[in-house]
């Protein structure tokens, strides 16, 4: 795959997707008109720490260091956010040695999901 397919390919998904790189600076994120935590062209190579509020810094950098000792494998968050409810998961990325390669976060608005109920087996499309 090509990287504009890549791209394309996580910018159709609906999540907003962001990857961090090994030394903590973004390199990553999906550009797309709907994101739930707008980010702008500038954020790309900046430190992770000066693209949060300054009182979520500290958890950021424990979060970090977790995946870095390989201690976890997931943090996770729910917010309310606008009469949306937002699922928020970050993930560490490992290389084929098993290093540290950085890690990608993952928003959604789960909103419409969580008021599902019984089951829709069909297409509905009419």
């Amino acid at each position: 795959m090509t990287g504009e397919q890549i791209d394309l390919m996580l910018k159709a998904l609906p999540v907003d997707v962001s990857f961090v790189d090994e030394f903590d600076r973004v390199l990553y994120y999906t550009d797309a008109a709907d994101r739930i935590f707008p980010r702008s062209p500038a954020v790309i190579g900046r430190d992770v720490s000066n693209c949060h509020p300054p009182k979520s810094v500290a958890i950021v950098h424990r979060i970090l260091e977790a995946f870095r000792k390989k201690e976890k494998t997931e943090a996770e968050f729910w917010i309310e956010m606008g009469g949306k409810f937002i699922h928020i998961r970050y993930f560490p990325v490992y290389g084929s040695g098993g290093e540290y390669k950085g890690v990608v976060e993952v928003s959604q608005d789960v909103t419409a999901i969580r008021a599902l109920q019984g089951q829709r087996r069909l297409l509905d499309w009419d």
